[in-house]
């Protein structure tokens, strides 16, 4: 009976340690979401060579990129987007900080050449960078 318990005991016990290990093992490579990005441990494998089409009139070609999605890297090639006026294209990208990787959606923002933070529709010096 004695014999009966240490063993049980020790079946839970190493139970215990797998389970431990399992969860572990995942939370290195969890997601987690941070003001709209995502934040992994492991980086994104190298950008997939794409053929960028002919330039079309009124729109902006955007490369392929890593997405993250089922706790994986999957690929989403380029596409076409179309011009909005007064705004420029930031592409996806992923950034390293330190151990860890943010992933950063691409979008349309206000142009803003002097990157004082008044888009340049309302700057009246929208290229000079020393305007405050």
């Amino acid at each position: 009976m004695i014999s009966n318990l240490r063993t049980h005991g020790l079946v839970r016990g190493l139970l215990a340690t797998a389970a431990a290990a399992t969860l572990a093992a995942a939370a290195g490579t969890a997601a987690a979401q941070v003001s709209g990005s995502i934040v992994i441990g492991n980086a994104p494998p190298p950008p997939r060579v794409e053929v960028v089409p002919a330039p079309r009139a009124g729109y902006h070609w955007t490369p392929g990129y890593w997405a993250w999605q089922n706790h994986r890297h999957v690929w989403r090639p380029g596409v076409w987007v179309r011009e909005r006026r007064g705004y420029a294209y930031a592409d996806p990208a992923w950034v390293q900080r330190g151990d860890r990787w943010e992933f950063r959606r691409g979008g349309w923002a206000r142009r803003d050449s002097d990157h004082d933070g008044v888009p340049n529709g309302a700057d009246r010096a929208p290229n000079n960078p020393y305007r405050r």
